[in-house]
């Protein structure tokens, strides 16, 4: 998956591009010979396994170019999927971070133009938290036929390839590594946002992903992380008035999901408690998270007045 990620990135046609692939807390020694073949490209090897966040922001830390790509090694790329990326970014001083067109891997090789799960044409969010995308409402994804072909303001871009300004983001810490994985990128976003910066949609730049490598759709282990993290987000992120109704709309969600997953077989049991292991974690998890709040809440600049203006109320939608 890797080589046929590193062969696609060889075809970029953006001059001045280098790769380092993080390596989390893996010990295969054929892993320094493939990456070798490949130019301007390098490895990272981390001695424990740090999830996407951790190894996001390791890499991060060893980058010095103007422009970060946080990518999935279960990607394929059009060659000039990083010229209109980074032409986009000169042409907007606020921009923190942008996303490409994200379309199956999958369909795409069967000759199918349809959107992919994990980010599709765009991240958004509904005032409840709950995250979709331009292309993917729950389960649905759309066929690509244009429809989200002009850029626009979204609410998150996707970790599966998320452009961003290094400065921007080593200026909020990067990604929140107690997040691990899912839903991390989602995180920055918003606080990327009430920074006062811009997320932003770029449909003429394609990146194909495969989706699934790490951690299947509809997994308990998957439930967990984005249930944990959805509302560990929102406790960080959202403005005081709109935690008042909110966190209790979402305390009776989430038992209303945990009673939801006791019919989804295989595995009810484990994904219903799943929800409930979430809830726990974020009940021991509270006073860290409190203070983590108090750092985004003295840093914002813009109300969630203006970031949720044009959000639904709810989709209740989970990624």
């Amino acid at each position: 998956m890797l080589e046929r990620c590193l062969d696609s990135l060889e075809k970029t046609t953006y001059p001045s591009m280098s790769i380092l692939v993080v390596d989390n807390g893996g010990s295969q020694a054929g892993l320094v010979f493939l990456v070798k073949r490949y130019r301007n490209a390098r490895l990272l090897r981390l001695p424990e396994n740090r999830g996407y966040a951790g190894g996001c922001n390791e890499g991060l830390k060893h980058s010095s170019a103007d422009y970060v790509v946080f990518m999935n090694d279960d990607t394929e790329h059009d060659p000039f999927w990083l010229d209109d990326l980074v032409n986009a970014a000169l042409k907007d001083n606020e921009m923190g971070a942008l996303q490409p067109k994200i379309l199956s891997l999958k369909n795409y090789n069967k000759g199918k133009k349809v959107f992919d799960y994990a980010g599709a044409a765009g991240g958004m969010i509904d005032r409840l938290g709950y995250p979709w995308c331009l292309g993917r409402t729950f389960s649905a994804i759309e066929p690509d036929t244009g429809q989200y072909d002009a850029g626009q303001d979204i609410f998150w871009a996707s970790g599966v390839a998320m452009f961003v300004k290094r400065s921007i983001a080593e200026e909020l810490g990067g990604f929140d590594e107690d997040f691990f994985m899912q839903m991390e990128e989602i995180d920055l976003s918003w606080r990327m946002q009430l920074a006062g910066y811009h997320v932003r949609s770029v449909p003429s730049s394609v990146v194909l992903h495969e989706g699934g490598a790490s951690l299947q759709v509809g997994t308990a282990e998957k439930i967990y992380f984005n249930h944990r993290n959805n509302l560990a987000m929102i406790l960080k992120n959202r403005g005081m008035a709109g935690l008042l109704w909110v966190i209790p709309s979402r305390l009776l969600l989430e038992v209303a999901a945990a009673l939801f997953f006791l019919t989804q077989f295989p595995g009810a049991l484990k994904k219903s408690g799943a929800v409930f292991r979430a809830l726990a974690y974020n009940i021991r998890k509270l006073a860290c998270t409190m203070k983590k709040r108090q750092k985004v809440q003295a840093m914002r600049s813009v109300g969630d007045r203006t970031i949720f203006s044009q959000s639904p109320i709810s989709l209740i939608a989970q990624r």
